[in-house]
């Protein structure tokens, strides 16, 4: 440590002893030397260099990924890109994941063909050789990611080992706790190593992360969500977590004074439900209800393993099975639009600034106990968040799956406000980001473009294209698995396509089919359902007429199931792309200290499993 600190002059001791400021000069110098002693991961010619090659990738492939589902038989999309059978690709995607085995192509391919593609006609002929330059140009082939531990242990000085570290499979039981234990961890020491003890939460949602942050690691957290309905929902479930926070902590303590009695960790939790409302199936603490059934199971696994979390995390351990055990279990959840504050109503937003004040209000009558404060805003780039937050100091900014541009606001709003003095963005919804150089001129929110961020794609003009975005979303990993894709469902929507095409000139409506596969019995049943959505005459049709469509293309259903797998196979090189744009961003800005590219999560359970992390120079603050 002494090789790398900055020897105060002498001038410099002087005038700090004698205004009284030694140990904050010392602990200036100090912080802005452990920020040197981050690794600078990859230089910013080194990520354009990395993007320059998922480009030129792109630029042969990217065509298969914008080919749209819908229009897959009419538009002939196997014929237009494919030269091998839908056999042939199938078999080679499962046999792929085989790391050892080495392409198989002769000399005349090498030489005709660029990712698979032949020069000449531009259709694909050689599949193996599509998908190793797939996996190649990915995040992880690229090799510029940091692991979670990695950038751990590049955030504290020394890493004291405290125990065995748990795997995640152990006692993480749902996807929503996978993230919130991941990530909070990272954030606490990203509050810790810039000296703040703020954060704020970026599209909050329902408070979970926010939550968890307060009540783990005592850190004040401002959780800001565009939906009153998420901010509502947040600050309730705070109140009724600290609330169950207290009642299992009296029942941990009794359970630590009798430890050599003979019941179980469940039978203790029982103690804490004294009440049960009939077939709600909910938990009750002092009679209102904290957590359901199916939520309490994550719980007990988590009690189960209580003694091994406490080696792993120092702060308030016995807070930790508490909130994680009253995640919510589902994995799928909806957002609610953003509306930008000029569309708002005056009396919307009188009402939302009253009762932010009042939130803060009642915050303050709370007393230090309360340690997250859930707000309802709109917020970009331009946001002002004093306005917000009158309390605000240096903070951490944090956004855990926030959809579309919200992500890349996130960044700018990072980069243009001196009080915040580090940033963790996970993103998702890849397909919600407006694009600036988006042919069909869609525009931007607030005349900012969520892609492309940085000035190096921006000078480039780059553009994805929403089906392509749309396919960034897919789960690789999950897929592989056989999870993800239905593919019954999508044969159906193509194949209606063509019967709107042969048999209704507004094919094009621009109504929407909608989920009725989940609800049809059969084919029939699916198209006519789905003209009666559309509001077209569905008495043209003879049930035998639309089977008949059905038994035409149903030996076709492997060229489709063959071309969505290159579609998944593509899928992390488009949200690399993304991702190395959102980097690059960063590395563009000159007073950062650090920024990279980090996996937080396990891709099996939570696939948007990358983070943005960026940290200021401590000067910039000053």
């Amino acid at each position: 440590m002494s090789n790398h600190l900055t020897v105060f002059s002498t001038a410099n001791v002087w005038a700090c002893i004698s205004s009284g400021r030694l140990l904050t000069c010392f602990t200036q110098v100090l912080l802005r030397e452990l920020f040197k002693m981050i690794p600078s991961s990859y230089s910013l010619t080194e990520i354009q260099r990395r993007m320059d090659e998922v480009k030129r990738f792109l630029n042969i492939t990217l065509s298969i990924a914008n080919a749209h589902t819908v229009e897959f038989y009419t538009h002939d999309v196997w014929n237009r890109f494919m030269a091998v059978p839908p056999q042939e690709v199938l078999s080679t995607v499962s046999t792929c994941s085989d790391q050892q085995r080495e392409p198989e192509h002769n000399a005349k391919e090498q030489a005709g063909t660029t990712f698979g593609f032949c020069n000449d006609t531009n259709r694909l002929v050689d599949t193996r050789e599509l998908l190793q330059a797939a996996k190649a140009h990915s995040l992880p082939g690229l090799g510029v990611c940091m692991s979670r531990d990695e950038l751990l242990q590049a955030l504290r000085e020394k890493r004291e080992e405290n125990g065995a570290e748990l795997e995640p499979d152990e006692f993480m039981n749902s996807k929503k706790s996978h993230e919130v234990q991941s990530m909070s961890e990272v954030v606490a020491c990203l509050a810790q190593r810039c000296g703040v003890k703020q954060v704020i939460d970026i599209g909050s949602g329902k408070g979970y992360l926010s939550s968890f942050l307060s009540l783990q690691y005592g850190l004040r957290v401002y959780g800001i969500d565009a939906s009153t309905t998420n901010t509502h929902g947040a600050q309730e479930r705070n109140r009724k977590l600290k609330k169950f926070s207290r009642a299992y902590q009296k029942h941990s303590k009794a359970m630590k004074a009798q430890s050599e009695a003979t019941h179980s960790p469940q039978e203790e939790l029982a103690e804490i439900k004294p009440v049960m409302n009939g077939g709600d199936d909910v938990l009750y603490v002092d009679g209102e209800s904290v957590v359901s059934q199916e939520e309490e199971k994550v719980f007990i696994g988590l009690l189960e393993v209580k003694p091994a979390m406490e080696r792993h995390q120092e702060p308030n351990p016995e807070t930790e099975e508490l909130f994680l055990g009253a995640l919510s279990v589902d994995v799928i959840q909806t957002t609610s639009p953003r509306v930008p504050p000029s569309q708002l109503s005056a009396e919307e937003r009188e009402r939302r600034k009253r009762e932010n004040l009042e939130r803060k209000a009642q915050n303050r009558s709370d007393g230090a106990s309360t340690v997250f404060s859930p707000l309802t805003s709109y917020v970009t780039a331009e946001t002002e968040l004093r306005e917000l937050i009158n309390e605000l100091e240096d903070a951490v900014m944090v956004g855990l799956h926030t959809c579309g541009d919200l992500a890349p606001s996130t960044l700018r709003m990072f980069v243009a406000k001196p009080e915040l003095a580090a940033v963790c963005s996970v993103g998702c919804c890849y397909h919600l980001l407006s694009e600036e150089f988006d042919p069909a001129g869609q525009g931007c929110l607030d005349g900012m473009c969520g892609f492309p961020l940085s000035q190096y794609l921006r000078d480039r003009s780059w553009f994805c294209g929403r089906n392509a975005r749309m396919s960034a979303c897919l789960a690789l990993e999950r897929v592989s698995l056989g999870q993800g894709i239905q593919m019954e469902s999508l044969f159906y929507r193509a194949v209606l396509h063509v019967i709107l095409r042969d048999h209704y000139s507004s094919f094009k409506s621009e109504k929407r089919v909608g989920n009725v596969y989940s609800k049809a019995k059969s084919f029939v049943d699916y198209v006519r359902r789905a003209l009666r959505r559309l509001e077209l005459d569905e008495s043209q049709l003879l049930d035998s007429d639309i089977q008949g469509y059905h038994d035409t293309y149903r030996p076709r259903m492997d060229e489709m199931h063959a071309f969505n797998m290159l579609k998944v196979a593509l899928a992390p090189c488009i949200e690399g792309l993304i991702l190395l744009d959102r980097l690059c961003y960063l590395k563009e800005q000159v007073d950062l200290s650090f920024s990279a590219l980090v996996q937080l999560f396990d891709p099996l359970l939570s696939p948007r499993c990358y983070a943005v992390v960026g940290l200021k120079s401590y000067k910039v603050r000053t």
